[in-house]
């Protein structure tokens, strides 16, 4: 029986997987053009599996030499001579061990260089052998390396691409001079941005030696579409009655199409259904499990999310960017030559949205939130009103109390708060309302913002508690004008969601404003206004 995968390559016959075959023809028409191009994408976003598929798509009218440079040791690293060894013994590997074909001729010559001592070796002779092979073999040659980042750090790797870089020129110079047909290097690092990894003494490398490089604009994301069709092999196994279709649409927008997050909330729900609190995988497959999934995903500690927080600590002032972003509704610009915005988007952590600087998906945003707040301590006493309180805002049907929690809210921010300047509250308000809501519902349900609201003046807040969602739209007070805009707006998102009952809570700078909730009704729908 197949398997949702997180770990390593998905292959077909195995695993439960989106189907891959319009993205694979895509990049194989790349290659078909002769074309050379990287692959970087953040880790864990399905780069081996692809290379895998489209390996197999090339094997019957090419020759693919598919390597992977964590199998060059360190070591090997270290001059010209080491590293020209240190491939040969991959290539001659790759022909013992994994069927790649090759003239005996050129076996013959990649044992003499192996068993050459280094210092006697450089790194043309690699390369001679390469022309040797390109004239004996009748077929395009394909060169494909996974895990480039294993190199890219030293003058060797560079040295390497810029032999690469010199057989594509001889070739574009004299269309009948034979190379590679294409060159393919993958890993998370783009091998174009080299110059700026790498110093000799005082100055920089200033010249990339893989410019050479077609721009590679696949959409490595999985499609709503996609998910459905891999949703709909796992339901012609298991007959769960699941709505596909919804499920893939809600696991997309969770995910924004992130391989890695796609499979774990799907392996979550299938492996583990009993764990998230469902009796069967009928009640698990449901709108209710995947927010389950969500919640679980987000309590585990795992390389992705390492990798990605860890990243932020070598990014503080992108960092408080990004914070500002989520709690505040800030707006930077995406400046395609700031090192640390090209760095956390390589990482995968966030991405250009319509030139503007946005976190890459939900998920990643609603880790963020917990890791922000975490880490303040500005608003701890709102923290541990509402932690104290926290029985009291549950309905004996397991609803959340919002009302309650609103009013008890305004009541100890006005205690503690009260005297703060408006500009002050404009910019904390919200977040302080977070905090408060984040140890009420922590460890049953999860929460993030819509990302078309976050703004200045609008938040909506939208909270996954029991299979159930609350609508919170957070507004700073600019007239009674906006406060029916704000009605009518929640209303319409309300509709959306399916639901009757909504929340506005609303930060009033007026001397003579009145505190509290009230009750509103707004057509079919009803309304709870708080003023702060």
């Amino acid at each position: 029986m197949k398997k949702f995968n997180t770990t390593a390559v998905c292959v077909p016959s195995k695993h439960y997987m989106v189907n891959l075959s319009e993205r694979v023809a895509e990049i194989k028409g790349l290659v078909e053009e002769g074309r050379y191009f990287t692959i970087n994408r953040a880790r864990q976003f399905g780069k081996t599996t692809t290379i895998n598929l489209l390996c197999q798509s090339l094997a019957p009218d090419h020759v693919v030499i598919s390597l992977d440079f964590q199998d060059i040791e360190d070591g090997s690293f270290k001059d010209g001579g080491e590293f020209s060894k240190a491939f040969a013994r991959i290539l001659l590997d790759a022909h013992e061990f994994d069927g790649l074909q090759m003239p005996v001729s050129i076996e013959g010559r990649l044992r003499e260089l192996d068993e050459r001592d280094a210092a006697d070796v450089k790194m043309d002779d690699l390369f001679r052998t390469f022309r040797y092979w390109f004239r004996e073999e009748k077929l395009p040659l394909v060169l494909i390396i996974d895990e480039v980042d294993s190199a890219t750090n030293n003058q060797v790797f560079l040295d390497f691409l810029a032999g690469l870089r010199s057989l594509y020129l001889k070739r574009e110079r004299n269309l009948n001079a034979k190379t590679f047909q294409s060159v393919v290097l993958a890993g998370v690092t783009d091998v174009r941005h080299l110059q700026a990894k790498i110093r000799e003494d005082e100055q920089h490398k200033v010249n990339s030696p893989w410019n050479i490089a077609a721009d590679f604009t696949v959409d490595m994301s999985l499609s709503a579409d996609g998910i459905k069709g891999m949703l709909e092999g796992y339901e012609a196994d298991h007959q769960t009655g699941m709505d596909a279709g919804a499920i893939a649409g809600q696991i997309r927008d969770y995910t924004n199409g992130y391989p890695y997050l796609v499979s774990r909330i799907c392996q979550l729900i299938d492996e583990n259904y009993d764990l998230i609190g469902f009796q069967s995988l009928s009640k698990a497959w449901t709108a209710y499990g995947v927010d389950e999934a969500v919640r679980v995903l987000l309590s585990e500690k795992n390389p992705l999310f390492d990798s990605l927080t860890g990243k932020l600590v070598n990014y503080p002032g992108l960092k408080n960017q990004i914070r500002n972003i989520l709690l505040r509704g800030d707006t930077y610009a995406w400046l395609p030559y700031d090192e640390a915005q090209q760095q956390l988007g390589m990482y995968g952590l966030i991405r250009n949205n319509h030139n503007t600087v946005a976190v890459s998906n939900r998920i990643f945003e609603m880790l963020l939130y917990t890791l922000f707040l975490g880490e303040s301590d500005r608003n701890e006493d709102l923290r541990q009103l509402a932690a104290a309180s926290k029985s009291i805002f549950l309905e004996e049907d397991g609803r959340l109390d919002v009302p309650k929690i609103m009013a008890h809210f305004i009541r100890d921010h006005n205690r503690i708060h009260g005297g703060r300047t408006e500009k002050f509250l404009e910019e904390e308000g919200r977040e302080r309302f977070i905090t408060y809501i984040a140890p009420i519902i922590n460890g049953t349900g999860t929460y993030d913002i819509e990302p078309q609201t976050r703004d200045h003046r609008r938040m909506d807040l939208v909270i996954h508690y029991l299979g159930r969602r609350y609508i919170i739209e957070l507004k700073i007070w600019r007239g009674d004008r906006y406060k029916q805009e704000g009605e009518k707006q929640i209303s319409e998102y309300l509709d959306y969601f399916g639901l009757s009952t909504g929340y506005m809570l609303s930060f009033n700078f007026n001397q003579k404003k009145k505190t509290g909730v009230e009750r509103v009704q707004i057509g079919e729908k009803v309304l709870f206004e708080g003023t702060v």
